[in-house]
């Protein structure tokens, strides 16, 4: 399943998206039309304020889970953060725990608040 994140602004979140194949052809062999569909399959909800960014909820559609696109979102939502030069507050439990798992993210944590993240 290709999949791809994108931050939405708008919404104050960041967004993973799957891409459906065209479905195989049919008893008469007919091919499906050359569509690739994307349907949103969860998001990380932030909230930004000065250099920090507060993860605040994470969700992934049922229908999608067990696939692990939560952990595909928390990396790229984390890289994105990293690569704007910012802190992250993981107030969300799945991206803190997301990140203890994930010792190479503890530094996106300001130092001062890792005790308080249980980081």
């Amino acid at each position: 399943m290709d999949t791809r994140v994108a931050d939405n602004p708008a919404k104050s979140r960041y967004e993973i998206f799957t891409t459906a194949e065209p479905a195989p052809a049919g008893p008469g062999g007919q091919l499906a039309p050359p569509i690739r569909a994307t349907e949103l399959a969860g998001f990380a909800e932030y909230f930004v304020s000065g250099d920090e960014v507060a993860f605040t909820h994470t969700e992934i559609d049922p229908r999608f889970g067990g696939q692990g696109l939560g952990g595909r979102l928390a990396r790229a939502a984390l890289d994105a953060v990293r690569e704007r030069g910012l802190a992250v507050l993981p107030y969300c439990s799945f991206i803190r725990d997301w990140i203890a798992k994930h010792p190479e993210y503890v530094d996106l944590v300001p130092e001062d608040r890792r005790d308080a993240f249980k980081l």
